[in-house]
């Protein structure tokens, strides 16, 4: 139960306090000095359009370095090792560049204020409001899992009950949320982004040489299979090498993968916010290069645990403490204060990227859309303050349905399946093709979520023999966001054949077909150099993704 008091003891010092207090000091100090530049709605929603690529691409990789990065990826590494490294390599880094090139053209370029608002001027209201209510849903369950695992570091340091711990953690993520919008959480983004990899640098390099280095580390670790990435039969369930790669590629590689990181608001806001739309392109490929080294410092950690941790080669304790057991094990006064800094600074990242993009949707597309229309901006600015406060409330309640999972990975590529693989195929077909109908916008996405949480069900309650429903690892996860993509295709295809699509005058800015070129461009890239563009930067994420798929293959 979530109101049990943890056996986990962080030996922390003075030093350690200390440490952590001086880092909440510049986080809250940050949401102040955000403070005096919110004086509308798009200030605190979106920056006001006026952040630099490096601050946005920064904060792009910083909002998803929470709980799945730290936690849910060394719970991986723990179970299946470099197997993991595919929801780096082939999970997110294609998927990313394609979001920056093909993508943030039309997301940018029509000015919409949030990814469901493209949705309601390329299909009209029923698919936003479909997306929008999903999304909110989503948003508050995913916040849920990052409050969890803040409060656990807090009960491990003190030795506080859970829901004591998070209410703490809570109020501190709403604070500067609340006083400086998305400038405070970008920024303080920045900062975490840093702190961060301070913390996991070092202990992955203590507890690669407390093994023994790399060799060490290979003999103390029994499957032989953590070492290699493919065909990763142990992640995707599914015993045929060939069926495995297939299910990866296709899967994750592409539904999960390209569902989360082109379609989520999360990701995309950050985007948004960027100074230009040559600098809303670059966010996600600056953002990739970091990814694509992250899995080091965090799957390693894992692998580590596993060998040498006793609660965890026991399984008296669940991966997701893997972390939490290397740190009050390997790490000195000092650096473990840097160490429990980063990981609360990772998950107050993850859950402030939630919450904020939960209450401009909520203010935007829910509210100024569908409840109260046409008032002043003030009024707008002040819902979206109520939101936040509203969305760390129940995101206290949501921890509690986390708790329930042992490796909160599971939990969210389910959450992933339900709600990005179905928006992914609506949008593809709906950016690709004009003659997709609004009518088949709500429809497909209806249908593709549905498809996806009644596999689900069948999978988890029911005692269905087809291998298929009995898959080991994240294969169910895998295999729902498949069906949620096909099923969603299918809708979308033939309700568009048997309905009235929009004209074409209505389409330009969303269907690349309509779209003149000038409108995806930023003309005055063309005078920069290679490695300030767009393209190359894209073309060399991808060349480097695929040299680190060979050498660990």
């Amino acid at each position: 139960m979530i109101l049990a008091q943890s056996a986990l003891r962080l030996d922390a010092t003075w030093v350690d306090y200390s440490l952590v207090a001086l880092y909440f000091v510049f986080v809250l100090g940050i949401g102040w000095a955000a403070r005096s530049k919110v004086s509308s709605s798009i200030d605190f929603f979106l920056s006001g359009r006026s952040l630099p690529a490096w601050v946005t691409g920064l904060a792009f990789i910083s909002a998803n370095l929470g709980a799945v990065e730290i936690v849910g990826h060394s719970a991986n590494g723990v179970q299946y090792g470099f197997q993991t490294m595919h929801y780096f390599w082939i999970g997110a880094i294609p998927a990313m560049v394609f979001l920056g090139i093909v993508m943030m053209p039309f997301y940018y370029g029509s000015k919409v204020r949030s990814v469901p608002e493209f949705m309601l001027r390329r299909f009209g209201p029923g698919a936003h409001l479909v997306n929008a209510l999903s999304f909110a849903i989503a948003q508050l369950l995913i916040a849920g899992v990052n409050l969890l695992l803040l409060a656990k570091v807090v009960n491990s340091l003190l030795g506080w009950p859970l829901w004591v711990t998070l209410i703490v953690a809570a109020v501190i993520v709403l604070s500067y949320i609340t006083l400086g919008g998305l400038s405070a959480a970008i920024y303080n983004e920045v900062l975490q982004f840093f702190v961060i990899i301070a913390a996991l640098l070092p202990l992955t390099m203590i507890g690669l040489h407390q093994v023994g280095g790399w060799s060490g580390l290979q003999e103390k670790v029994a499957a032989s299979s953590h070492f290699h990435t493919w065909p990763g039969t142990e992640i995707s369930g599914f015993d045929n090498p060939v069926v495995s790669v297939i299910g990866l590629v296709f899967g994750l590689g592409f539904v999960l993968s390209f569902g989360y990181w082109t379609t989520n608001f999360v990701e995309v806001q950050r985007s948004m916010a960027a100074d230009s739309l040559s600098s809303a392109r670059k966010t996600p490929i600056i953002g990739a290069f970091p990814k694509m080294f992250i899995p080091f410092i965090v799957v390693i950690p894992g692998m580590v645990a596993g060998a040498t941790v006793t609660p965890i080669m026991d399984k008296s304790a669940q991966p997701n403490d893997a972390i939490l057991y290397l740190m009050r094990d390997l790490l000195p006064n000092g650096l473990l204060g840097i160490a429990i800094a980063g990981l609360l600074a990772a998950f107050m990242a993850g859950m402030a990227a939630n919450i904020s993009a939960f209450n401009t949707v909520f203010s935007y597309d829910i509210w100024q859309t569908y409840v109260v229309k046409d008032r002043k901006d003030d009024y707008y600015l002040t819902v979206g303050r109520v939101a936040t406060i509203a969305a760390t409330a129940i995101a206290v309640f949501t921890a509690l349905i986390a708790n329930n999972f042992g490796n909160v990975m599971d939990y969210l590529q389910t959450l992933f399946g339900f709600f990005n693989a179905p928006l992914f195929a609506t949008f593809l077909i709906g950016m690709f093709w004009k003659r997709m109908t609004p009518t088949a916008g709500w429809a497909s996405l209806v249908s593709g979520t549905g498809a996806a949480i009644i596999y689900w069900y069948v999978a988890e309650f029911t005692s269905a023999s087809s291998t298929l429903f009995n898959l080991p690892g994240q294969g169910t996860a895998f295999v729902a966001a498949s069906i949620a993509f096909v099923v969603d295709v299918i809708v979308a295809v033939a309700v568009s054949l048997v309905t009235q699509p929009k004209p074409d005058e209505e389409l330009v800015g969303f269907v690349k077909s309509v779209t003149p070129k000038a409108h995806l461009t930023d003309a005055a890239e063309a005078s920069l150099p290679w490695y300030q563009r767009t393209v190359p930067l894209g073309i060399l994420c991808l060349v480097l993704v695929i040299v680190l798929n060979v050498v660990f293959a």
